[in-house]
């Protein structure tokens, strides 16, 4: 069953591109951003995880933290964040745990065809590790998410 607003997250959330484990616990009194999208280094992907780096300040000072989760494996992360000087952790869900746990792992369809993937959502989580919010696809701008989030908080 998918988490909802007013659930907690889990601890542990994951390894990042440097395979060390990620938990909730590690951002106990920061705010959150814990945003899934499909697939590293692609068009969308990319101009919304430009759009946290170039506004990272901002929201540090809002008292979030970032994290990105897509279940591209360490190495992907790695370089993805390297090409793009992300300031922000990326974690490698390969085993869709996380995208699972969420509820962010469905069906899509790209030009009539049908598959599995990790559907762009965002979720804004408060210093108890608490969902406070959830952004859906239909809502996310990729150029212009994370202020977006700003004009929300």
């Amino acid at each position: 069953m998918a988490l909802k607003i007013g659930d907690k997250i889990p601890d542990i959330l994951g390894k990042n591109q440097n395979g060390e484990e990620i938990k909730a616990s590690d951002y106990s009194g920061n705010k959150l951003v814990i945003y899934f999208y499909p697939k590293d280094s692609t068009p969308g992907c990319t101009a919304e995880a430009c759009s946290f780096r170039d506004n990272y300040s901002q929201l540090n000072k809002a008292g979030y933290k970032i994290l990105g989760v897509s279940v591209d494996d360490e190495k992907s992360h790695k370089r993805f964040i390297e090409k793009q000087q992300l300031p922000f952790p990326l974690i490698a869900d390969t085993d869709k745990r996380l995208v699972e746990a969420f509820g962010v792992w469905g069906e899509k369809t790209f030009m009539g065809r049908k598959y599995m993937g990790t559907i762009r959502t965002t979720f804004l989580i408060d210093e108890t590790g608490t969902i406070q919010q959830i952004i859906g696809p239909k809502e996310i701008k990729t150029k212009e998410h994370a202020e977006q989030i700003l004009k929300q908080i």
